[in-house]
């Protein structure tokens, strides 16, 4: 049994000092094969990068995330343009699979939803420039977010990071041909909606992921999390669906392949 963790954060400082050992207990531990380190600004993105072109098993994600704009925003216009330059010859790199995290976010951030969306769009006109799916980051902003979609398609479509459980986001993302991925609230105790959000998103559409060093499932919560974690959300999917751990397990692989194209 192989499992793919589709989205962690091993460019997090959180990982400063251990990084190279847990990634190495990860690996060796044998079920974890693949997983994808996720950028979220200029240089989370650069270290993805790093990290991806150090370990055969680590792939990266290149992207500004809703909540890392604040240093754009003096002047959007010009400052945007240069740090996508950036980005894109980041992404251009082989071991980067999608542009992102990106998205929208009106949790933390309720000042900036316009020059939020104007990143999104920008980023996606890269990811498509690139011929790369995106992952998307979304908060409070469920309208907004499919709206930015369905006017500005992705050509590659994408990923539903850690996606919120909620049915109208879900079935309007499938929709749109996105995959949905679920990371440790669907474990949670007094998580609500986890069931019917995943009963909602058919075999071949779901990915897993840990968000590490976050968002740790049940019964790790409350301590950092790691790849190897994202054991706990396959088996959750199959209980929900009825369905064998390595069912869920060579589907999420699966799907995540098809979606990085690393067929």
């Amino acid at each position: 049994m192989e499992l793919f963790d589709s989205h962690a954060h091993y460019n997090d400082e959180k990982f400063n000092e251990d990084k190279e050992e847990v990634l190495k207990q990860v690996y060796n531990a044998g079920s974890v094969t693949k997983l994808v380190c996720a950028g979220y600004n200029l240089d989370s993105s650069r270290k993805a990068v790093e990290i991806a072109n150090t370990h055969d098993f680590v792939y990266a994600t290149c992207g500004i995330s809703p909540n890392d704009i604040s240093d754009l925003e003096e002047n959007i216009s010009q400052n945007l343009e240069l740090q996508l330059n950036q980005l894109e010859e980041l992404a251009k790199n082989k071991k980067v699979v999608a542009i992102g995290e990106i998205g929208l976010d009106y949790y933390w951030n309720k000042e900036n939803k316009e020059d939020q969306k104007i990143v999104f769009k920008k980023q996606i006109e890269l990811a498509n420039k690139l011929s790369l799916p995106i992952v998307i980051h979304t908060r409070e902003a469920i309208f907004d977010t499919l709206e930015i979609l369905k006017t500005n398609p992705v050509i590659n479509k994408g990923i539903f990071h850690c996606c919120p459980l909620n049915l109208d986001l879900i079935k309007e993302g499938l929709k749109l041909g996105f995959y949905i991925s679920f990371a440790g609230p669907i474990t949670f105790k007094n998580s609500k909606n986890a069931v019917d959000a995943i009963s909602a998103v058919p075999l071949d559409k779901i990915l897993i992921e840990t968000d590490s060093p976050y968002l740790a499932p049940e019964p790790k919560r409350g301590t950092r999390n790691n790849s190897a974690n994202v054991i706990y959300m396959a088996q959750k999917i199959a209980d929900v669906k009825n369905l064998k751990l390595e069912q869920v397990a060579n589907a999420t692989y699966q799907n995540a392949q098809t979606i990085f194209k690393l067929l």
